[in-house]
C-alpha cells in the first residue's frame, strides 16, 4: 500500500509504509506514545462519510503533516506541531504523515491510497 499524490497527471509517492487506524481504539490513539516515525510512513484513518474530522497531538513528541481528504481530493493540509496541535476539516479519509511529507500538496489535489 502507498499514498500517491497527483497534483496534474504527474503522481508522486508520499508514502510506502502505510497503516491503517480502522477500529475506534486505532483512530483513537493515532500515534500517540510513539517515538519517532519512518520518512516513508503514512497512517490512514478511513471514515465512511465525509464529515468534519479533528485531529489531536496530545502524546504526539514530533510534527505531523496532515491531510483531509474527500472523496481523494485534498479538503486541507496542515503541519501540526507535537503535543499540543490541533487541527479539523472535512473528510472521509485522513491522512498523518511525517513533516515535511506533504510539501507541495494543496487543497484541490488528488491525493489517492493505492494497493
Amino acid at each position: 500500500m502507498r499514498i500517491v499524490h497527483d497534483p496534474e497527471g504527474t503522481p508522486r509517492t508520499l508514502a510506502h509504509e502505510v497503516e491503517q487506524a480502522e477500529s475506534l481504539f486505532a483512530q483513537a490513539r493515532g500515534l500517540m506514545f510513539r517515538r519517532s516515525i519512518p520518512d516513508d510512513y503514512a497512517l490512514v484513518f478511513p471514515f465512511d462519510d465525509a464529515e468534519t474530522r479533528s485531529i489531536h497531538m496530545l502524546f504526539v513528541p514530533f510534527p505531523l503533516d496532515v491531510l483531509w481528504l474527500a472523496d481523494d481530493e485534498v479538503q486541507a493540509v496542515k503541519t501540526v506541531p507535537p503535543w499540543y496541535g490541533v487541527g479539523w476539516a472535512r473528510a472521509d479519509t485522513l491522512l498523518e504523515l511525517p513533516a515535511g511529507a506533504a510539501a507541495g500538496v494543496s487543497e484541490g489535489d488528488t491525493v489517492v491510497v493505492a494497493d
